[in-house]
């Protein structure tokens, strides 16, 4: 009999916490990368993930509300959101998803870093300005997400003292 009692508060103050641990990950990671889908377009595969999503989500809560007692369902709950959100974000930043506005701002002759870009088929808008110390050269691109670490590679090896943002 005591081993029936040690195995069933085993199970709910170890086990089932980490389940809910675990399935909060699950249906916050979808629900990151199911709104960042939303905002790239891809409506096809937001709705789908969204259901997976839900159902984990309902599982999850549903075992919280059946143990409403139980403190350390609350605590795994809360850690398993906060990881969700994390590795959601990680996982999207691996799929790389998506474009991005490079802005280079430098008072240097920007032609070797413009040629640099044009060789890799990247799309460069060069353009005049005047910053603090007097006259400065635009560049905008355009560019893939995936390709970010390329260019700013290109930024740092032909215009090191550039200032340059990504949006």
């Amino acid at each position: 009999m005591s081993q029936t009692v040690e195995s069933a508060e085993f199970f709910a103050m170890v086990v089932l916490p980490l389940l809910i641990f675990f399935f909060r990950i699950g249906d916050v990671s979808l629900g990151t990368i199911r709104v960042i889908f939303i905002a790239k377009g891809l409506t096809y595969i937001a709705p789908v993930i969204g259901f997976f999503e839900v159902i984990i989500y309902l599982v999850a809560i549903g075992q919280v509300m059946n143990n409403i007692t139980n403190v350390a369902l609350y605590i795994a709950y809360g850690a398993g959101f906060a990881a969700g959100t994390f590795i959601g974000m990680k996982v999207e930043e691996k799929l790389s998803i998506g474009t991005l506005v490079v802005r280079i701002i430098t008072p240097e002759d920007p032609g070797d870093l413009v040629s640099y870009l044009r060789q890799r088929s990247f799309g460069v808008t060069v353009t005049g300005g005047e910053g603090s110390k007097g006259k400065v050269s635009i560049i905008l691109s355009v560019i893939k997400r995936q390709n970010l670490d390329e260019v700013a590679r290109g930024i740092r090896e032909h215009l090191p003292k550039a200032f340059y943002s990504v949006e």
